[in-house]
């Protein structure tokens, strides 16, 4: 047993976190054309996806592993082979009644992500729905953070895509003959916590520290997680609690919202700033407009403040296998301002700040990374987002830039695709965002108790960019290359 098979801190933090009302996995929806069979040999099915996972896990071998724990906690737990793989299980087949429409979809994401992951076996589930509107399928993938690291492992979807719809049949595809090997008895694990202590003495303080951050944490569940995030708000004197920082019930709500790229383009062109501004000043303009249909009164409540995690160059932070680095950026959302401009350039001032102190990466390098690079990065976001015990924000927010053009999955063409972030404890409401193909889509989780109007947010994060959209004026708003210029949409599907 290598000192590289054991979780590390940062790792069993991540779990300990999690109680019966916070499951902390990261999910995707995506949407595909499943392909006409008389064009490709091989239409995206539950079959075609099933021999898809299973060529590609070669890449990803943590995906199926299992978390072990050692006797007594002498050191954190480790990763064997689940010897009981049985794909199957993980990859599961699922269907929408008719007339499968996005109102449905949501709903069934909405109790999937709800359930937590089952931690004596490999800590990740995909579905594959059919029965979606208009011929299509969709493909919901949900995996522990714990899983991706960014360094040794990446996220399953990253892997899973390809630039065309014949499926690229890699060296890896070819000699991937994996046979699980027998797991550490309970003498074996003992003897690996005793060497690395020797070997790695870190790790006997880091053990320690993990165990007892975890009682603490224990304890913080038992007093309530709402004293966790008490008045954030009235910290800044609002005099009030924020709706989104609550104590969370066990129940998830999601929704979607397409947008089109070309908009945030014309907003920039005219107002300057970058389309990560934008999306920004977009989601600031959305709360504001769905605070206010809530009834709930602005007051003093000038800013509510988001967590974005940011790639940049900084050698001084852990280096990942996308070839940057990952630190948060807190920036104030001036959800009290009335006119969208003035929201967009408070915003960019804010970036501008960030960028004239650490090398930011440009996105479309980050869009430029070989594979569905998002998936990983939304996962890495949330990590850090999760190890923020700072209590200063009041929501997280992760955009990651993706690929213009298609990718395909076993023959089928991704249409749609939508982060469904996790909600931290104490956070009624996590905003996720991908641009791909030519659109931006944000992913809305929500507590069904204290959120239970997410989609009326989403129908105001539409109207917060065409606010935006007016005021980079009429000679801006052109039709994309080749097709109609299509108003936001809140539905996935």
């Amino acid at each position: 047993m290598s000192a590289a098979d054991r979780l590390r801190a940062r790792d069993l933090a991540l779990f300990a976190l999690e109680d019966e009302t916070g499951p902390s996995h990261n999910a995707a929806l995506a949407i595909f054309e499943p392909g006409d069979p008389a064009e490709t040999a091989t239409p995206l099915t539950y079959a075609a996806l099933l021999a898809l996972i299973e060529d590609r896990l070669a890449y990803v071998p943590r995906y199926r592993q299992r978390v072990v724990e050692v006797p007594g906690r002498l050191a954190n737990p480790v990763w064997v082979d689940d010897t009981e793989f049985d794909l199957s299980y993980h990859v599961r087949r699922s269907a929408l009644p008719r007339p499968g429409s996005a109102e449905q979809l949501r709903d069934l994401v909405g109790r999937i992500i709800s359930r937590p992951l089952d931690r004596s076996r490999p800590l990740w589930e995909v579905y594959f729905i059919e029965g979606v509107a208009e011929g299509r399928v969709a493909i919901l993938s949900k995996s522990h953070p714990v899983l991706v690291d960014g360094v040794d492992t990446v996220d399953l979807g990253q892997v899973l895509l390809d630039t065309g719809p014949g499926r690229t049949v890699s060296a890896a595809d070819e000699r991937d003959s994996w046979q699980a090997e027998s797991p550490p008895s309970a003498a074996g694990l003992l003897w690996g916590a005793v060497r690395d202590s020797v070997e790695q003495p870190l790790t006997v303080w880091e053990t320690a520290n993990a165990n007892a951050g975890s009682a603490l944490r224990q304890v913080a569940g038992l007093v309530g997680r709402a004293g966790s995030v008490a008045g954030a708000l009235t910290a800044r004197g609002s005099g009030s609690t924020s709706p989104i920082n609550t104590r969370l019930s066990q129940q998830r709500l999601f929704t979607g919202v397409r947008t089109e790229l070309a908009d945030y383009r014309a907003i920039r062109t005219t107002q300057g700033g970058t389309i990560n501004d934008v999306v920004l000043a977009t989601i600031a303009g959305g709360l504001r407009a769905w605070l206010m249909a809530r009834g709930e009164s602005l007051g003093g409540v000038r800013q509510l403040r988001a967590l974005v995690p940011m790639s940049v160059i900084d050698d001084d932070l852990e280096a990942t296998s996308l070839g940057s680095q990952l630190t948060g950026h807190l920036v104030e959302l001036p959800i009290s301002e009335p006119s969208p401009v003035v929201r967009l350039h408070q915003v960019s001032y804010s970036f501008k700040t960030h960028g004239e102190t650490r090398r930011t990466v440009a996105a479309n390098r980050l869009a430029g990374i070989a594979g569905f690079a998002p998936a990983t990065f939304h996962v890495l976001g949330t990590r850090l987002i999760a190890a923020d015990h700072s209590h200063q924000f009041n929501l997280g927010v992760t955009n990651v830039p993706g690929p213009q053009f298609p990718l395909y999955a076993a023959g089928g063409r991704m249409v749609q695709t939508y982060p469904v972030p996790p909600l931290p404890a104490g956070h009624a409401l996590a905003i996720g965002v991908t641009s791909y193909d030519g659109a931006v889509y944000y992913g809305l989780t929500g507590d069904r108790t204290a959120v239970s109007d997410l989609d009326l947010l989403g129908t105001c994060l539409s109207e917060a960019l065409e606010e935006l959209l007016d005021s980079a004026g009429p000679g801006r708003r052109r039709a994309p290359r080749g097709r109609k210029r299509r108003k936001a949409s809140r539905d996935p599907g």
